[in-house]
């Protein structure tokens, strides 16, 4: 497990694919859990620790994953998670390249539970939820294009639905529609970047989390 920032109130850790965060069906040790006993190691903490999930990646998708220590900062990290007031990037390997080397994508999303799947859509319906994201042509190589993602919502699986609405899905992404899997059972989704104003210090605090080392390199655009 690899920490990339921790204090007293906050706790953020790299995320490989195929982790979960939280505990589901299948009945895997989820990273909550791990990231608790490494605390109760640390620390020498007996009984139970408090951890706080302040937001989530899907199961195929790597990077930064930000935990609370403390009540406090869990509560504050909610309301700021609410209000927009955690900026969130990501970076993206698709093999489509968009029609535009830069943009941003509105779109009108619909869970269906059954399928654990969401569909974009370009209008609005009593069922769907607004999604906004900004993306940015940052790279290429002979095959495949890398994309920064600036997630302005959070809705489910929204990078991965809004990127194969406009034809470019996420590399190993057979759910959305990418042609192969990846070796490794995972997508090239990352989350790179979290930025926010600490919810107790109130100092601007920045957490990376580096590129996987299975990704291909890219030339600079």
């Amino acid at each position: 497990m690899e920490i990339l920032y921790e204090d007293n109130h906050i706790i953020a850790v790299n995320k490989a694919c195929g982790e979960i965060v939280q505990g589901d069906k299948t009945g895997d040790t989820p990273l909550s859990e791990t990231v608790k006993e490494w605390i109760r190691n640390k620390y020498g903490k007996p009984g139970n620790v408090f951890l706080g999930v302040v937001h989530r990646l899907d199961r195929p998708v790597s990077g930064v994953v930000l935990f609370a220590k403390t009540g406090k900062a869990l509560s504050r990290l909610n309301e700021m998670l609410r209000n927009s007031e955690i900026r969130k990037t990501y970076l993206a390997v698709v093999g489509n390249r968009p029609l535009k080397p830069d943009g941003t994508l509105v779109h009108y999303i619909v869970r269906n539970e059954s399928q654990n799947k969401s569909f974009a859509g370009d209008t609005e319906t009593a069922d769907s939820k607004r999604a906004e994201l900004c993306y940015r042509l940052t790279g290429m190589s002979d095959r495949y294009f890398l994309l920064e993602i600036d997630l302005k919502t959070g809705r489910h699986h929204q990078i991965r639905c809004q990127l194969a609405a406009i034809g470019s899905p996420v590399r190993g992404d057979l759910k959305y529609g990418a042609p192969r899997s990846n070796a490794d059972g995972g997508i090239c989704l990352h989350a790179r970047r979290v930025m926010f104003v600490h919810p107790v210090s109130k100092r601007d605090i920045l957490i990376e989390a580096p590129i996987p080392a299975t990704w291909i390199k890219f030339r600079t655009i």
